[in-house]
C-alpha cells in the first residue's frame, strides 16, 4: 500500500474517503502526473509562481484535500476563471483557490473534469503571475 492509499484509507468521515477514491484517479487521468502527498493535501505536478512583489516559488499545479467538513480542490487560477462552468457543477461552495464539496456523488464529474484540466492547463503554461484571489 502506497502513502497515499494509506492516507485516504485513513481519511473520515466516510463520505470524504469516497470522495478521495474518486478523485485520485480522476486527477492522475486529467493531469497526466502522478499524485504525491504533501501533510494533508494530494498534489499533481507543479508550476512556478511570481507575484508583482517579488514573492515567488512552486506549488502543485492541481490538488485536492479530503477535509472532514468539505473536501477541498485548489485552483489557484481563482474560482473566477470556472465561473461558468462551476454553475453547471453542482453542489459547491467556493473561497478564492478553493473550491468546496461536500459530496461528490452529487456533482456532474465532467463538468470537474474539464474544471480542472484547464487549471492545470494555465497554471502549466507558464510562470503564472496572479494570485487566486485577483485572478478570473
Amino acid at each position: 500500500m502506497s502513502e497515499i492509499d494509506d492516507y485516504i484509507a485513513n481519511v473520515t468521515p466516510t463520505k470524504r474517503r469516497r470522495d478521495a477514491e474518486t478523485l485520485l484517479p480522476l486527477m492522475t487521468e486529467v493531469t497526466g502526473e502522478d499524485p504525491e502527498l504533501s501533510g494533508s493535501i494530494i498534489g499533481y505536478g507543479s508550476y512556478h509562481y511570481r507575484y508583482a512583489s517579488g514573492r515567488e516559488g512552486d506549488a502543485p499545479a492541481a490538488g485536492f484535500a479530503p477535509r472532514r467538513a468539505a473536501t477541498t480542490i485548489y485552483l489557484m487560477d481563482g474560482i473566477g476563471a470556472h465561473a461558468e462552468e462551476l454553475a453547471a457543477l453542482g453542489p459547491h461552495t467556493t473561497g478564492a483557490g478553493c473550491l468546496y464539496i461536500k459530496d461528490l456523488a452529487a456533482c456532474d464529474l465532467d463538468v470537474l473534469r474539464r474544471i480542472i484540466a484547464r487549471s492545470y492547463r494555465t497554471l502549466t503554461s507558464g510562470v503564472f503571475g496572479n494570485r487566486a484571489r485577483d485572478s478570473g
